[in-house]
């Protein structure tokens, strides 16, 4: 590889060094300043190195701690997931892998339980901190968008859950983990202050609401909070497609829709 070509290469994340006798394979990568397979492999974790490739620094062990809460949180969100259910759907028709985890990038992409709700929620701890006065007046009266974009606009604030009556138990859980781990910080206050937000929504808190309280503690801006979600959901995704790969669509773990008055059946029919 000659130094003309690597010039033309601008990125402050990668370097590399070419081999002696091969311009095109590197002899030496560089992430940040860290030989990856001299410094890092075998030393550091996934999750620290992911951490390195966004925010260009070595995380704390507490740090690392959280975001593993994090990404193993959002790993599997479960069939009942529209962005799992999607993938799903490909698997029953024997689709490609490639196409499975597009189907559910595509889905889980959104701004109901999906990245761009992430996104959303990111931008409301950036802008309104740890105001309680500002979070109740942002959640009972939310401003009316003054941009469009491709996605369809919330109709309540995101981070909460519309149809819920309660808060589940597993946001309960993950927020609980997360402020014991790194207390002092947004996930803490979100704990401490989850009664007086909900009354002020009328909703219970949602996992994508601890999510985005929690990648903003750890430093992430609100676009790479979304990037990382959509990565961090993609493992449930990828096995539950495979799963049904293997079991068709007649094994497709969902309930038969049984509608009464179809206008295709005659009157006396029953449906069978």
């Amino acid at each position: 590889m000659s130094d003309d070509f690597g010039q033309t290469i601008q990125t402050k994340i990668w370097s590399e060094d070419p081999e002696p006798d091969n311009p095109f394979i590197a002899n030496i990568c560089r992430c940040y300043g860290y030989d990856v397979f001299g410094d890092l492999l075998g030393k550091a974790s996934y999750l620290e190195y992911l951490y390195l490739l966004f925010k260009g620094q070595r995380p704390s062990t507490a740090q690392v701690n959280f975001l593993q809460v994090i990404a193993i949180a959002l790993a599997n969100p479960g069939p009942r997931d529209p962005s799992v259910h999607a993938a799903m759907g490909v698997g029953t028709t024997g689709g490609h892998a490639a196409a499975a985890l597009i189907a559910a990038l595509s889905v889980g992409a959104g701004s109901y339980t999906g990245a761009r709700e992430i996104f959303i929620a990111m931008e409301y701890w950036e802008s309104r901190g740890n105001d309680l006065a500002a979070w109740c007046q942002l959640l009972s009266s939310p401003p009316t968008p003054t941009r469009k974009t491709v996605w369809v606009e919330r109709e309540s604030p995101a981070g909460f859950d519309e149809y819920g009556k309660s808060c589940a138990q597993p946001v309960r859980q993950t927020l609980a983990i997360l402020t014991e781990i790194m207390p002092g910080h947004n996930t803490e206050w979100l704990m401490r202050h989850q009664t007086e937000l909900e009354k002020a929504v009328g909703h219970p808190l949602a996992m994508n609401g601890v999510i985005a309280a929690g990648l903003c503690d750890l430093g992430f801006t609100a676009t790479e909070g979304e990037m990382l979600t959509l990565l961090l959901r993609l493992p449930g995704a990828a096995v539950h497609a495979l799963e049904q790969w293997q079991r068709g669509f007649r094994q497709f773990p969902f309930f038969e829709l049984n509608i009464l008055n179809d206008p295709k059946l005659h009157p006396n029919q029953e449906r069978p």
